[in-house]
């Protein structure tokens, strides 16, 4: 089963962003290097923490904003549960919510043009559908890795991170897998781990 290995982020400031992600997701196979691609406003995606308690989302926001994060949307209760959202130093968005279940999961969410083809598309380079909302939403399985891959559209993902949609230029992230150096339809970046 073909699945995440790690993600690699890219910035100008690659030692601020790693001591960023070693603050807030010190147990994630996240890497840093350097890159400078132009970029601008929303970047397409983003890095979820899925935490047991509206506390450990408290917790880990605080911790973010004390490394170096800027507040995108402050905790608070919606209909699907409790979290919030930061900028990252390199401006990736994070958002972080509680789902009442014992474990941390990571998610990194894709927002794509079109879902159905993007599905598709991952699932002939060898990633299993584990959750499908017809064109709203998929999750992939994630098998031993640590990170779980999502699609839904670019418009809704920015939406629920609540940052604006618009953006241009560089996704500024690889993500790193066996399933090979390949780039998706929407310009994401794959290499193999």
């Amino acid at each position: 089963m073909t699945h995440i290995e790690s993600v690699t982020l890219e910035t100008p400031e690659p030692e601020t962003l790693a001591a960023f992600t070693r603050a807030v997701a010190p147990d994630l196979p996240i890497r840093v290097r350097t890159g400078d691609a132009p970029t601008s406003g929303f970047r397409g995606f983003t890095l979820s923490l899925v935490v047991p308690q509206p506390s450990d989302v408290d917790a880990v926001i605080d911790t973010a904003l004390h490394a170096g994060g800027t507040p995108v949307q402050p905790p608070r209760k919606a209909l699907w549960g409790y979290g919030g959202s930061v900028s990252g130093p390199d401006g990736s968005i994070w958002t972080v919510a509680s789902s009442g279940k014992k474990d941390r999961q990571f998610v990194l969410q894709i927002g794509v043009s079109d879902v159905a083809a993007s599905k598709a598309f991952y699932v002939d380079r060898g990633l299993p559908v584990a959750k499908s909302f017809g064109r709203k939403y998929v999750q992939f399985a994630n098998g031993d890795s640590p990170i779980t891959l999502a699609l839904l559209k670019r418009r809704a993902l920015a939406k629920n991170a609540r940052v604006s949609p618009d953006g241009d230029g560089a996704h500024r992230i690889v993500i790193n897998s066996p399933a090979g150096d390949f780039t998706d339809p929407d310009g994401f970046v794959w290499a193999a781990a």
